[in-house]
């Protein structure tokens, strides 16, 4: 399959307009990450401008079930707030490596910050790094939050089941999980699945010629 890979942003919405344009696109996929706050509403008004078909594949999100024991947060500084609120002392932050200045100034707090890159926790009073990637298994996660005594898990809202390990630890164990909920999603066209998304292709797109694919990135 013939291609081009781009990094790097259009920018703004402009630039997306102009790209659409000059690349003669027929469909835009936006396959951008959950967390993706800023480039879905840029398609989402770039397609609107070049009358171009627009389809956002999204993973579904996670759901709640009577045996979880969930504290839904808007965003990373009321997650923070919400430790406080609950009393925690030990903490798996999974959440980002980019994303944990909310959580410094808890200096009575003991986390734990797993990431497949090593963060940066000088602000933090205590704090012990995890380098790992995953997948993981429900045992090693189970493992993992007994050993560090994790009594709260922080978690983003990133759906799919390439992370759920840990919610299904959490669930055995009874241990509380904060979870940030997604950002805002413009009111576009949506799907769930690959296969979904790669019918949608072949309907507008045709064999590839002519369409643009924003990958899983959070930018």
């Amino acid at each position: 399959m013939a291609g081009e890979i781009r990094v790097g942003g259009f920018g703004g919405i402009d630039g997306l307009v102009a790209f659409l344009r000059d690349q003669r696109i027929d469909a835009v996929l936006d396959a951008t990450h959950p967390f993706a706050a800023i480039m879905p509403f840029h398609a989402a008004a770039a397609c609107e401008s070049t009358n171009t078909p627009l389809l956002r594949l999204l993973r579904p999100a996670w759901d709640m079930t009577q045996r979880d024991r969930w504290v839904r947060v808007a965003s990373l500084q009321l997650a923070a707030r919400a430790l406080r609120t609950l009393g925690s002392k030990h903490v798996l932050l999974a959440s980002g490596r980019q994303e944990l200045a909310p959580f410094a100034a808890l200096d009575d707090v003991e986390f734990t910050v797993r990431s497949i890159e090593p963060p940066d926790v000088s602000g933090f009073t205590h704090a012990e790094v995890v380098l790992e990637r995953g997948p993981f298994t429900v045992e090693s996660e189970i493992t993992l939050l007994q050993r560090r005594s994790i009594d709260t898990i922080v978690t983003k809202d990133s759906g799919g089941s390439a992370t759920i390990e840990k919610l299904e630890a959490a669930r055995r164990l009874g241990i509380t999980v904060v979870i940030v909920d997604r950002p805002p999603s413009p009111d576009v066209a949506t799907v769930s699945t690959v296969d979904e998304a790669l019918t949608w292709v072949l309907e507008h797109a045709g064999p590839f010629e002519h369409g643009v694919a924003m990958p899983d990135a959070p930018g």
